[in-house]
């Protein structure tokens, strides 16, 4: 892995100390949340049509939703900065790939230009500061192979501008989903889909889902 920048480091420094902890907390369990579930199988579908190749979680914490895209039937593996998230997420799931590294250097742990179907994303930017955020889009759009899929799940700002809050484990930041997804296609995606959903019982936000594919020929 390369060297971590500040930023990076005190991200996952901070998952570090709480990732035993952060893995048990109690939260919404897929299987009871069927709007999530209808947009993961939306993007395994058509990575499976498109057959451009493998697919990646990045910042896939202990697992559970890489394994999710395993069961629909994808070719799967995770990426996380917290080496302590990576080693339970090895423990929970010996039979998938986990990769200790940064989502916006996917070259450290061999993904080459072009040589994914698919990128997800699921609540993972969300501690990127907003300015960082285009590199992050840049590096997504250089693993995809042309019409390859991003699957983006974040918290919304419902109306307000980028607003960053209190996290419980790292200052995060919820985004308009029209920010969002221009920032998006200013590095070379086209917007496929969107679902927004309002806040289930425990949750604070609304949720922001976005399905992107990635246009034809090398990023700008």
């Amino acid at each position: 892995m390369t060297e971590l920048s500040s930023h990076h480091r005190a991200t996952a420094d901070a998952y570090d100390a709480v990732a035993v902890l952060y893995s048990e907390l109690p939260r919404p369990d897929l299987d009871s949340l069927p709007l999530d579930r209808a947009v993961l199988t939306a993007f395994a579908e058509t990575v499976r049509a498109e057959a451009a190749g493998p697919v990646v979680e990045v910042g896939c914490g202990p697992g559970p939703v890489t394994a999710r895209l395993r069961d629909l039937g994808l070719d799967v593996f995770g990426v996380d900065l917290s080496p302590v998230m990576i080693a339970l997420a090895r423990e929970t799931y010996p039979d998938l790939r986990f990769e200790v590294g940064s989502m916006d250097a996917l070259d450290a742990v061999g993904v080459a230009d072009g040589g994914l179907g698919g990128v997800v994303s699921w609540y993972s930017v969300i501690h990127t500061p907003p300015q960082d955020l285009p590199r992050y889009f840049a590096e997504f759009r250089r693993v995809l192979a042309p019409g390859g899929t991003l699957l983006l799940a974040f918290f919304e700002s419902e109306g307000s501008p980028v607003t960053a809050f209190d996290h419980k484990v790292a200052t995060a930041y919820r985004w308009p989903v029209d920010a969002l997804a221009g920032l998006a296609a200013e590095a070379g995606f086209t917007e496929t889909g969107r679902m927004l959903r309002e806040p289930c019982e425990g949750e604070r936000f609304r949720r922001g889902h976005l399905l992107l594919r990635a246009d034809g020929g090398a990023a700008a």
